[in-house]
């Protein structure tokens, strides 16, 4: 693997391991009161389209880092959804 791939990956995963703290608390406390309905679809739209721009690319951290992230902001909106 070459530099920049490792970067990505690196990049990739701490961006998207930002995610688990609040969806851990959200599971938690049940509590979704501060979580943007209209900004998590945004969001998650805009996850998806970069995960479809990185399968084209064929770019292993944009894939790896979005489908991940993807994943883990449908958990968030089902307990958003759930818990209302």
């Amino acid at each position: 693997m070459d530099f920049l791939t490792i970067l990505g990956l690196a990049a990739a995963t701490i961006t998207t391991i930002s995610f688990l703290p609040q969806m851990f608390k959200m599971w938690q406390t049940k509590s979704v009161k501060d979580v943007s309905l209209v900004t998590l679809v945004t969001f998650m739209t805009g996850v998806f389209l970069w995960l479809i721009y990185g399968i084209y690319l064929q770019s292993l951290p944009i894939i790896l880092a979005n489908g991940v992230t993807l994943v883990f902001n449908f958990i968030i909106l089902w307990l958003k959804i759930k818990y209302r």
